[in-house]
């Protein structure tokens, strides 16, 4: 794989997508409907996906794609393949909360190696490099050039005074219980895999996710929190959280800087 085309590619599709998906956020109306699976969709969603899937195309066509939006996309086997959520929290970008992202990540044997986390909503923009670290880039996101890029690196975290961050719509009683474990100076909600980004920038400590999510929802963020130097485990046996699964479901896992001491379920 060629790192630094990856990453030039991946950076501006996802900044396009992003402008099309706040095209329609601050339109006056939008669609909704339900998948199969209740779960939301919107004509952004399909639109971010489209733009992308063609962009990946044309630059790596010998690159396996999974999307979420795709459902034949699922039933795909390859050892290196792109995943994509084009529009992760869908809920967020329903209510209007800001808190939904676009996903781009490249995973190889099980590893998601590099990957692209952009919130259009808030301006924030995080990615790996062509070295595999990690960044913000900060300034005016121009699709042409890369502005002013600030490396990220997870806190160091003191464990009697942890910051933690939970999922905004998701948050319930399991994941409240395995929180209270910890001892916190702090909670904080995020929606989409901004969670991740939280912890690749020393926002946060510790995100736990005690429940369901897919593979799409978390590669691009666990790429980028990798990058910074964190670490994403089964919720089980704190063994790391691979890629490729059968129907890209994920276990419950937890996302954390080095340091923290992982309790048990």
């Amino acid at each position: 794989m060629d790192y630094e085309k990856l990453a030039t590619v991946t950076r501006k599709l996802a900044l396009e997508a992003g402008d099309r998906i706040m095209e329609i956020y601050e339109s006056n109306d939008f669609d909704v409907r339900s998948k199969s699976d209740e779960s939301p969709v919107t004509e952004a969603d399909e639109a971010a996906d489209a733009l992308i899937s063609r962009g990946l195309r044309d630059a790596f066509p010998d690159v396996a794609l999974v999307t979420e939006e795709q459902s034949a996309s699922h039933a795909s086997r390859a050892d290196r393949f792109f995943i994509v959520d084009p529009l992760d929290g869908t809920k967020e970008f329903v209510l209007r909360r800001g808190d939904f992202t676009v996903n781009i990540a490249y995973v190889e044997n099980g590893v998601p190696v590099r990957g692209i986390v952009y919130a259009p909503a808030k301006g924030r923009l995080f990615y790996t490099d062509a070295t595999g670290r990690s960044f913000e880039e900060t300034g005016e996101l121009s699709k042409d050039k890369p502005g002013p890029l600030k490396p990220i690196r997870v806190s160091t975290p003191k464990n009697d005074s942890l910051d933690v961050v939970a999922s905004k719509s998701h948050r319930d009683e399991a994941t409240d219980n395995y929180i209270s474990k910890y001892s916190t100076a702090g909670i904080k909600s995020a929606g989409s895999s901004l969670k991740f980004c939280l912890v690749a920038t020393g926002e946060a400590d510790l995100y736990p996710r005690v429940g369901r999510t897919m593979e799409w929802d978390t590669a691009a963020g666990h790429a980028v929190l990798t990058g910074a130097g964190g670490h994403v485990v089964r919720f089980d046996d704190h063994q790391p959280l691979t890629y490729g699964k059968p129907g890209y479901e994920n276990p419950y896992f937890i996302a954390y800087a080095p340091g923290v001491e992982l309790q048990t379920a």
